[in-house]
C-alpha cells in the first residue's frame, strides 16, 4: 500500500463511549521487539498519557498483537507527543495483519508528521471493510530526526460495534442513550 498522510485526530475514548467501536486490545497477548525496563507492554497499554513504551535495539521497533481467536479490527490509535519525545517520535509505522508471524501482509503505512494526540489509522481489506485477523503488528520504519528508539505512549486497538436490536435484527429497537444502551442485550 502507498503512504498516506496522517489521518486526523480523534479522541478514541469519546468513539468507544459513543458506541461506534470497542476497544478490544485487552482480548490480546502483547509483545514487543524490545523495551528499555520499566518502559514496556505495560506502560503502553496504563491509559496515562505520561508514561510510554520505549525501545530498546534496531529499526524497525516491533508491537505485537496476537488474538485468541479471529478477532475484527478497524482501526489502530496510536498517542504520541512529538513536543516531548522529538526524535524518539515515530515518522512512519508500518500495519501488518495475519494468522502468525510467518504470514503477515502490509495492510497499511503511514507517515507522520510531527504528531501530538492520537492518531487514527484506518485497518481495512480490499473490499474496504475491516479486517478479520489473528495477529497485528505495528512496525516503526522511522523516527523523526533519524531517531534510533522509539517513544509510543498509548495504542488502542477498535473494533465496530455491534448494533444488534431486540431480536437480533440490525435496526430494530436500537437503544441510543448510555441510560438505555445498558439494556441493549440479554445476558
Amino acid at each position: 500500500m502507498s503512504a498516506k498522510p496522517a489521518a486526523e485526530a480523534v479522541d478514541p475514548v469519546k468513539e468507544e463511549r459513543a458506541g461506534k467501536v470497542r476497544e478490544v486490545g485487552s482480548q490480546a497477548i502483547w509483545s514487543l521487539s524490545s523495551c528499555k525496563p520499566g518502559f514496556g507492554v505495560d506502560q503502553l497499554r496504563d491509559d496515562c498519557m505520561e508514561t510510554y513504551w520505549q525501545s530498546d535495539g534496531q529499526l524497525p521497533h516491533l508491537v505485537n498483537i496476537q488474538f485468541r481467536r479471529k478477532t475484527t479490527v478497524s482501526d489502530i490509535c496510536i498517542f504520541t507527543d512529538y513536543k516531548l519525545d522529538e526524535s524518539y517520535t515515530p515518522s512512519r509505522i508500518s500495519i501488518r495483519a495475519g494468522t502468525n508471524f510467518n504470514d503477515l501482509q502490509e495492510v497499511e503505512v503511514m507517515d507522520l508528521s510531527e504528531p501530538t494526540g492520537w492518531v487514527t489509522v484506518p485497518v481495512k481489506d480490499i473490499h474496504d471493510r475491516p479486517i478479520r485477523t489473528f495477529m497485528i503488528q505495528i512496525a516503526v520504519i522511522s523516527n523523526h530526526q533519524n531517531g534510533r528508539d522509539t517513544h509510543m505512549r498509548q495504542i488502542k486497538i477498535h473494533s465496530p460495534a455491534e448494533h444488534r436490536g431486540a431480536a437480533g435484527l440490525e435496526g430494530s429497537g436500537q437503544f441510543t442513550s448510555l441510560e438505555f444502551r445498558q439494556y441493549s442485550c440479554i445476558r
